[in-house]
């Protein structure tokens, strides 16, 4: 299977309000490994690794969040799949 990794900054009211929960779910829905972390500078950090579509479906859904969410930005990059990522876990930077 081909596993690709994104890194994503998101933007917004994104913070106190459930994001790395949700995050969190819909990246098991999807079968995709990595992490959401709270920055100090108020953004969410995603590191997201799967399959192709998967990744893909998960950074499109950045864009929505949960409905306490107010997203105004998702900046993306590819990046190289890091060793021993396993499950996806939420926490601080």
């Amino acid at each position: 299977m081909t596993r690709v990794a994104r890194r994503c900054l998101v933007s917004g009211r994104v913070q106190g309000v459930f994001y790395r929960a949700s995050t969190q779910e819909r990246a098991r829905e999807l079968g995709v490994e990595g992490h959401a972390i709270n920055l100090p500078d108020g953004r969410v950090e995603v590191l997201m690794v799967g399959a192709p579509e998967a990744v893909e479906a998960l950074a499109a859904w950045l864009w929505e969040g949960p409905p306490m969410a107010r997203v105004t930005d998702v900046t993306c990059e590819a990046v190289p799949v890091p060793p021993g990522v396993s499950g996806f876990r939420t926490g601080w930077g």
